[in-house]
């Protein structure tokens, strides 16, 4: 997103899927055609939470992919506890029998990264979306200029508080290897939401406490199904 425009610079830009590249044609257009449609029923505030909840169920067997791994990791780490202490003093063979743990169990530590990492160009889509929706472009929603960013940085705070909480609930603090993005996402989606339209911003967090909820309701049935095996 280096490329992008500050918040204040956003100006309206319609497209013309006819002479629109793949990206604009088959990404952004959709989704800035979806949220015009939208938002002329339920107000553009409204129209970004239905879009993001529809772009979250699309994203499903990613997000059910990255809780399958975020058990199995945890299912590992009294054995991984033992490695640590027991080759605390060598390091390279502790990797290597980490390595060896995680293919004895068919773990992939940074499986459950996949659906934060793919998140990344549908943000930039989103970002584009924004110039080209007549709806979301120049509207207000509470305190809010969708197409600046918050003057009072509530939502930068929120998406990346709410980012770290999504990352914790996902269980990536019991992922050594996956522990550097606890830290690393938040900063960057603070940084991003300070300096690009609120739209981008509430889309974030809409998404983050949709994703909590669903782990909530979706995860309690991933370990009842575990315990019942287990019994």
């Amino acid at each position: 997103m280096a490329g992008c425009s500050p918040a204040s610079q956003v100006q309206y830009k319609p497209i013309d899927p006819d002479k629109a590249g793949f990206w604009q044609k088959y990404f952004v257009y959709p989704l800035a055609y979806t949220l015009d449609e939208v938002s002329k029923s339920i107000g553009a505030g409204l129209a970004i939470l239905v879009v993001t909840v529809g772009i979250r169920l699309i994203l499903l067997p990613l997000t059910l992919k990255q809780m399958k791994s975020s058990k199995a990791m945890q299912a590992i780490q009294p054995e991984m506890t033992k490695l640590r202490e027991k080759y605390k003093n060598n390091q390279q063979k502790m990797q290597e029998e980490t390595m060896k743990l995680f293919q004895k169990h068919n773990v992939n530590p940074l499986a459950g990264c996949l659906p934060i990492i793919v998140q990344m160009p549908i943000l930039i889509a989103f970002y584009q979306a924004l110039s080209s929706s007549g709806e979301v472009h120049g509207a207000s929603f509470l305190w809010l200029h969708l197409s600046a960013s918050d003057p009072y940085y509530i939502l930068p705070i929120l998406a990346a508080v709410t980012t770290f909480l999504q990352s914790m609930v996902m269980g990536m603090g019991d992922n050594p290897q996956a522990r550097a993005f606890l830290f690393i996402m938040p900063i960057m989606i603070f940084v991003l939401a300070f300096n690009f339209p609120a739209a981008l911003a509430l889309y974030w967090v809409y998404g983050n406490l949709f994703t909590m909820i669903q782990y909530y309701f979706i995860g309690d049935k991933f370990k009842a199904k575990r315990e019942g095996a287990a019994g």
